[in-house]
């Protein structure tokens, strides 16, 4: 698979958006695990990056500016079509080869989870409560029992979304994939009042950044981690360094849903700026609602990065720029409010945190 971008239109107004969306394939392989001394990286001196994994962020972007010049209106996280006195809001995108690792380890119950939420997560960012949800299904052979796993952690999502499965479509393609494989594709609406759309245009020097942390590697950089397990020769049955559970379990932790901190926290306290942090991590992702003049300064110190992306990076031998330009590292969602409403945001969700400021300056500065 390839990484693929986000092409939707925000329609009948103006967004700050300056950079493209980008997705990033994921996986996992399988390997042999002889003792914790051999978690180091086989790979070559330079260390590996997402690109020599088999993504390039750069060729994507370089597709959707190509994109534009047919379709100027494209870059955000969500569309938006006028609907009265809203806005519908669609998103729509899939799990990656995040699918590899459910195929090899036989667990299909939360890849629907990941599903709703890389789609839900995108249009809560412009505000949008998700209203339905449908899914795209399609495999060489049908498996009845591994569909209905899926469906099922579909249907979990968007419980978690508080929205509904509207339907699907289940396709069978002999030939077209390898046996026991399948790949899925999802797509969610919502909606919201034209005086309540998150759009960044208000966002200003001295505004604060709340992150709200991820469960793990979410949906993106799987090519990279199955880069890694691959050439350090890691099982996805082997256990972490860490603690007690196996690789596999730890990277197919489900997607985080933030359709309820999101909802709760623009109605309590009014969120400027919204940016769900997916493939092209930090740098790819936060410039795109902070106005022309602005930076986000980060304060890396805030949060305690996960083992799991200590370990990839130490395994992989990976720069922290690349690392931080692949993955969530942690944060799976960033919000910009004003500065004297942080005190109310974090007594609304103590699961926020203070991650950084906005700035003078131009793209994402990691302190």
């Amino acid at each position: 698979m390839f990484a693929a971008m986000d092409r939707t239109v925000r329609c009948g107004i103006e967004f700050k958006a300056s950079r493209p969306p980008v997705r990033s394939c994921s996986g996992g392989v399988r390997g042999k695990c002889r003792d914790a001394e051999r978690y180091r990286v086989r790979a070559a001196d330079s260390g590996l990056s997402y690109k020599s994994a088999g993504v390039d962020i750069d060729a994507g972007n370089e597709l959707v500016k190509r994109i534009k010049k047919m379709n100027p209106d494209i870059g955000g996280f969500s569309g938006l079509v006028p609907f009265g006195d809203s806005y519908l809001v669609a998103g729509t995108d899939g799990v990656g080869t995040k699918l590899k690792l459910a195929f090899d380890m036989g667990k299909h119950d939360t890849i629907g989870i990941d599903l709703v939420a890389m789609s839900v997560n995108d249009i809560i960012t412009s505000g949008a409560k998700p209203l339905f949800f449908l899914d795209y299904y399609a495999t060489g052979k049908l498996d009845v029992d591994v569909a209905e796993q899926v469906v099922a952690g579909i249907v979990e999502g968007c419980r978690q979304s508080d929205c509904i499965l509207l339907g699907g479509e289940t396709a069978e393609m002999p030939g077209f994939y390898g046996s026991g494989e399948y790949d899925v594709a999802g797509f969610a609406v919502g909606s919201v009042k034209k005086d309540n759309v998150i759009d960044g245009s208000k966002i200003q020097k001295g505004d604060v950044l709340l992150g709200l942390k991820s469960s793990g590697i979410h949906s993106n950089g799987f090519s990279l981690v199955r880069k890694v397990l691959k050439v350090n020769g890691v099982s996805l049955a082997d256990k972490v360094p860490w603690g007690d559970e196996s690789f596999g379990t730890v990277l197919l932790a489900p997607t985080v849903i933030y359709v309820p901190d999101i909802v709760s926290l623009h109605s309590e306290i009014g969120l400027k700026g919204v940016v769900h942090i997916t493939g092209g991590g930090f740098p790819e992702n936060l410039p795109r609602v902070i106005p022309d003049g602005l930076a986000c300064k980060i304060d890396k110190s805030s949060w305690d990065v996960p083992e799991i992306f200590k370990w990839i990076q130490k395994a992989g031998d990976i720069d922290e720029k690349e690392m931080f330009r692949t993955f969530n590292m942690g944060v799976g969602m960033v919000m910009a409010v004003d500065a004297s409403n942080v005190e109310g945001a974090l007594q609304n969700n103590p699961r926020a945190f203070v991650l950084g400021e906005i700035v003078e300056g131009e793209g994402v500065l990691l302190d």
